[in-house]
């Protein structure tokens, strides 16, 4: 099992920045490909970025490509998600998760964290 918790939501701006991080427990957290989700009122759930195992590759989505940033850091058992130049647009529940391929599908990871509330106001 992985627990994971999400943190650093917010409400901002049109054109602020945010950075969410997740903290990782239980297994060892090197492990896994770590993505960022996230869900808008009455939407589906989407892939927002992933980050690869030892951090050499990344994978977002187009709408946050250029804007957003994920990194983790093994020493901290932590992602983040660097959040720019926000748009209204952005605003969703932001979700954490873990698993074990290079995905943006919703059915590769296996844990999901809690969700943390990002607010864009225009």
């Amino acid at each position: 099992q992985v627990q994971l918790v999400e943190s650093g939501g917010g409400l901002v701006q049109a054109g602020g920045s945010l950075r969410l991080s997740c903290a990782a427990s239980g297994r060892t957290f090197s492990n896994y490909v770590m993505g960022w989700f996230r869900q808008a009122p009455g939407k589906a759930r989407e892939f927002v970025a992933f980050i690869n195992r030892g951090g050499e590759n990344t994978g977002y989505a187009d709408s946050v490509l250029a804007r957003f940033t994920i990194s983790r850091d093994s020493a901290e058992n932590t992602v983040y998600l660097q959040m720019n130049s926000l748009k209204p647009e952005d605003t969703a529940v932001y979700y954490c998760a873990a698993g074990t391929r290079e995905s943006s599908y919703i059915w590769s990871y296996d844990y999901w964290g809690q969700g943390t509330q990002v607010t864009v106001s225009s």
